[in-house]
């Protein structure tokens, strides 16, 4: 076999068959043999109902995995294990691929010589984007775009998003698999479900081993985004969950703390706040949303360093 799309899913079965039929419409993979993989996070909805049904309306090898341990890197894992194929590529079930998103993949690995690659993410909203979301901030909305010309990412500056990556078997012996530490749980709703990470630790992991990591501007994939992405409360919480999330990870020792918090962390907490009030006031609140995300970054870095402190 030479690739396993590994699709993650949590309560979503609605999501399934857009899912699964864009990957029916690959062209130019004839050469390639491949499944597709739908990894159930511990759904409680009809997700194997849907897959047996769609297993049996298309041609195409698919396997239904059950992964009872919540959370996305769980569920990746999983997908890694169960699967043996020389590649194995990650979507999410609100991801579209484009008809020629196989062959571009693998083009990725075979004329690239690449142990990961990582192509487009376009943005489908369900409703105009406010403007108080920027074009610099559609990354977070699952958004990856780095051009037309394809390169070598660097694996810290630059790396792959998860709704469309993939890497070489051979590379996931040597690396390892997600650090299940990080990643979204659950629907990525409340603030205890909606952490990330994930990517960015492991592509930092795979450049140290010296993997090569490839830009792939033709591997184009769609992301299906949710109404509530789109309000600030989602911005909001991804910042300030992140922050608190480095804090818990962090082995670093701080000689000067006040409350497990180190002290330097209360002057940049304080700029950062003063910055924003500053945009506010010059160039208006939509402007200058993106610096009020920063400070909630350090408020959640403040309450995890505290919260690290009291479980020593």
């Amino acid at each position: 076999m030479d690739i396993s799309v590994v699709i993650s899913t949590f309560n979503r079965s609605q999501n399934l068959p857009d899912c699964i039929a864009a990957l029916d419409m690959q062209k130019d993979a004839e050469s390639v043999s491949w499944e597709a993989v739908v990894v159930d996070n511990n759904s409680n909805d009809d997700t194997p109902a849907v897959v047996a049904s769609l297993k049996k309306r298309y041609a195409y090898p698919i396997r239904y995995l059950f992964e009872p341990r919540q959370g996305l890197s769980h569920a990746r894992n999983c997908g890694i294990t169960q699967t043996r194929s020389k590649y194995v590529a990650f979507i999410d079930d609100d991801i579209l691929v484009e008809p020629q998103w196989l062959r571009f993949m693998c083009d990725g690995f075979r004329a690239r010589r690449s142990d990961a690659v990582g192509g487009r993410i376009r943005v489908e909203s369900p409703r105009p984007i406010p403007k108080w979301i920027q074009p610099e901030m559609y990354g977070f909305l699952g958004q990856r775009d780095f051009g037309d010309e394809g390169f070598y990412m660097d694996g810290i500056k630059k790396f792959p998003f998860g709704g469309n990556m993939a890497v070489r078997r051979t590379m996931i012996d040597k690396v390892g698999v997600f650090d299940t530490r990080m990643g979204r749980k659950g629907e990525g709703r409340k603030r205890e479900e909606l952490f990330k990470g994930e990517e960015t630790d492991y592509f930092r992991r795979l450049a140290e081993a010296g993997g090569r990591i490839y830009y792939e501007p033709n591997a184009v994939v769609r992301h299906r985004i949710l109404p509530y992405q789109l309000e600030k409360k989602f911005f909001r919480t991804l910042h300030f969950n992140a922050g608190f999330q480095n804090a818990q990870l962090d082995t670093n020792f701080y000689p000067r703390t006040l409350g497990g918090v180190p002290l330097f962390l209360f002057l940049q907490t304080v700029r950062a706040a003063g910055r924003y009030l500053l945009q506010t006031a010059t160039k208006g609140p939509n402007l200058s949303f993106r610096q009020q995300m920063n400070v909630g970054y350090f408020l959640g870095m403040i309450q995890g360093y505290r919260k690290r402190n009291c479980l020593v």
